[in-house]
């Protein structure tokens, strides 16, 4: 399908800059956001998986398009507050659908492509499991997933059309809602557990106010271009790099994510290419993958023009110093400037952004000392060791962060403990989920379920309080066990996964997955002493080492690793281990 007022003629991407004054997200409703936005000339690109633009596409021809989208959908019968699911390519077909969905005062409910990682049944699987979850009137999605969106919704008990077909129905002249500023705009999936799914539900009134805040804290421009290729069904790829553009009138290039996973070096190729390019976000794999394979090119200037790239955005997983030292390392002569990294901390719950490092203040690192880190007392026996922490900026406007005891008593000043934050972009609440909803929201305080601490202003991320390991009282983080063996040689970030289990003698150890991709049984046996020996010198135990096949351990549909899937295939027996001689 092709959008309904797409020219013809040779593409030329929409402008950086035009003549319509910027506001930044100040506006009653996100359709108001894009109505604002369709007097100008700015908008969003599409380009193939070699960075060739394929499809520029002016806000004024997004709204366009959405508003036909929005009279489909109210001649179909579809009323304010149903639930219309969307599978979130990226393209201009998903853009105008969550747009029309919006005008029609229905909730769009973006859901996950399929991933490289599961099968077809996996992914149906978690399909299904979602449209349980929001009850949708509808969902649409391409036409080349026609076999598994299809099937899904058929297993759900929902009404299933592709958006080529659904966008050949008529568009008759309806009176559309008007929505106002308390009502949800969208519901959105966390990235977590897709066996019991939480739909994120956030009005437009927060959505706006975190769009302005990010843009705020990011200092946004006039001259500013983004390049995107972050999915729009996670958080930062949705809020901050396509809804965020249009508030805040960005033109924005994008490539697919799994073009992105085939060609890394396409992003910069893109953000070489486009002149004007100067935000971008990556979570810390996006940068590793980079830099590892540039080391095959003599010189990155050869090939890339990184100079004007203002805010290099890191969030999404934890924040690597080591990853982005040899980013810059890869990358210096092309022209990137290490101040340019812009560390920031969010979740879907807080809509997206809770923290964001002022711009041009790049990676700070605070060395905290491993006993400060699980709680435990210092062990004279043992010597000290330190885990570099990442300063994740100062809390965005109008949002507040407090640390907290596991019962709520306030911490002070540099003491680790759960984070907590409240403003007016926290959500309203999980959808259906009242039970969740209480757990996590307090008084107006959302429990983020994050570990940090609090130092002169800025917050510091150590990680997930559920994936604690805690064993005979003391507590080892996963991440710890996992950055140990990603130093030993032929392993990298994302083979390894940490999490504790019960011996058959009904004691608490961690156990270690990782992947290993040799196939002699020597060197399988060598290896997995060295991780044990590496684990060991971490944690002061011995642990349970399995090594596993090569692309065994699950992701989330964000593309992190899972480390509670991971534990539950493995105790299920669905993860099975090399046999290794003892």
């Amino acid at each position: 399908m092709t959008t309904e007022t797409q020219s013809q003629a040779a593409p030329i991407a929409t402008p950086t800059q035009d003549e319509l004054p910027r506001r930044f997200a100040d506006f009653e409703t996100l359709g108001d956001a894009l109505d604002y936005a369709a007097q100008g000339s700015r908008g969003l690109n599409f380009h193939d998986a070699r960075g060739t633009l394929t499809q520029p596409y002016a806000y004024a021809a997004l709204r366009d398009d959405a508003l036909a989208m929005a009279r489909r959908l109210v001649a179909a019968g579809i009323k304010p507050e149903d639930r219309i699911a969307l599978v979130a390519e990226t393209s201009a077909q998903f853009a105008a659908l969550f747009f029309g969905v919006v005008y029609a005062g229905a909730w769009p409910v973006p859901l996950p492509l399929p991933t490289s990682f599961g099968g077809r049944d996996s992914y149906i699987d978690q399909l299904r499991v979602q449209l349980a979850s929001c009850d949708p009137s509808m969902l649409i999605y391409p036409p080349e997933l026609a076999s598994l969106a299809g099937d899904a919704a058929v297993q759900a008990g929902v009404a299933g059309i592709d958006w080529a077909s659904f966008a050949e129905r008529e568009a008759p002249a309806v009176d559309l809602p008007q929505a106002d500023g308390d009502q949800v705009a969208y519901l959105q999936y966390s990235s977590g557990s897709t066996r019991f799914p939480h739909g994120v539900a956030i009005t437009h009134r927060a959505l706006l106010n975190n769009l302005a805040a990010h843009s705020h804290g990011m200092k946004v421009q006039a001259s500013d271009r983004c390049v995107s290729w972050l999915p729009w069904y996670h958080d930062m790829g949705l809020v901050g790099c396509f809804l965020s553009p249009v508030a805040n009138q960005v033109s924005t290039d994008y490539l697919k994510t799994e073009d992105f996973a085939r060609r890394p070096l396409a992003w910069l190729d893109l953000i070489s290419r486009n002149g004007g390019t100067t935000l971008s976000y990556s979570p810390t794999f996006g940068y590793d993958i980079c830099a590892r394979r540039i080391s095959s090119l003599t010189k990155a200037s050869d090939r890339f023009d990184l100079s004007r790239w203002r805010v290099a955005g890191n969030g999404a997983d934890m924040i690597r110093p080591d990853v982005m030292q040899s980013f810059v390392d890869a990358f210096a002569d092309a022209g990137f400037q290490a101040g340019a990294f812009l560390p920031s901390y969010g979740l879907a719950e807080a809509t997206l952004a809770v923290s964001i490092m002022p711009p041009g203040e790049g990676i700070r690192v605070e060395l905290v000392e491993e006993t400060e880190l699980s709680g435990a007392h210092a062990n004279d026996d043992r010597p000290q060791r330190f885990r570099a922490i990442v300063n994740c900026g100062k809390p965005v406007r109008d949002m507040e962060v407090a640390i907290r005891e596991e019962n709520g008593t306030p911490l002070p000043e540099r003491a680790i403990g759960k984070v907590w934050c409240r403003g007016p972009s926290v959500m309203v609440g999980y959808f259906r989920d009242q039970a969740a909803t209480d757990a996590c929201l307090v008084d107006g305080w959302l429990d983020t379920g994050d570990m940090g601490y609090m130092s002169d202003g800025y917050i510091y991320i150590v990680g997930r309080a559920k994936d604690m390991i805690i064993v005979n009282g003391r507590n080892h983080w996963p991440q710890d066990i996992e950055w140990a063996v990603e130093q030993l040689p032929g392993f990298k970030a994302g083979d390894i996964a940490a999490f504790a289990i019960t011996t058959p003698g009904g004691e608490e150890t961690p156990a270690v997955l990782v992947q290993c991709r040799s196939s002699d049984d020597g060197e399988r046996t060598r290896l997995r002493d060295a991780i044990r020996e590496r684990v060991r010198s971490v944690t002061g135990m011995n642990c349970v080492i399995e090594l596993i096949p090569p692309r065994t351990l699950p992701r989330t549909s964000s593309g992190k690793l899972s480390r509670a899937k991971a534990r539950n295939l493995y105790l299920a027996g669905e993860i099975k281990p090399y046999d290794i001689a003892a």
